[in-house]
């Protein structure tokens, strides 16, 4: 019983390694981009919080605080820890 447990869960655990090493390589492309566009964000959102007019500056400084390392980037690294954590304890609960 123990030996088809091993055989069932192989391939999962397999699928998710794989999957982890792909999305953190995905996550660091996306991070260095969302990190560009962050400032550009943050430029133009300080330059129509100052001239145009307050609500577009605080909506634009909002998308740039989502888009920084501190917002959606954060999030996505953790769903992607609790990913790794599921892995993890498959695999120590199997093998």
């Amino acid at each position: 019983m123990k030996f088809l447990l091993k055989v069932l869960a192989a391939p999962i655990v397999a699928v998710l390694a794989v999957t982890v090493w792909l999305c953190v390589g995905v996550l660091y492309c996306a991070g260095v981009v969302m990190g560009l566009a962050c400032w550009v964000f943050v430029f133009i959102g300080v330059f129509a919080l100052l001239t145009v007019s307050v609500p577009q500056g605080i909506i634009l400084l909002v998308i740039a605080f989502l888009l920084s390392p501190l917002g959606l980037t954060t999030a996505a690294a953790w769903l992607l820890g609790r990913v790794q954590a599921l892995r993890y304890f498959i695999q120590e609960a199997v093998f």
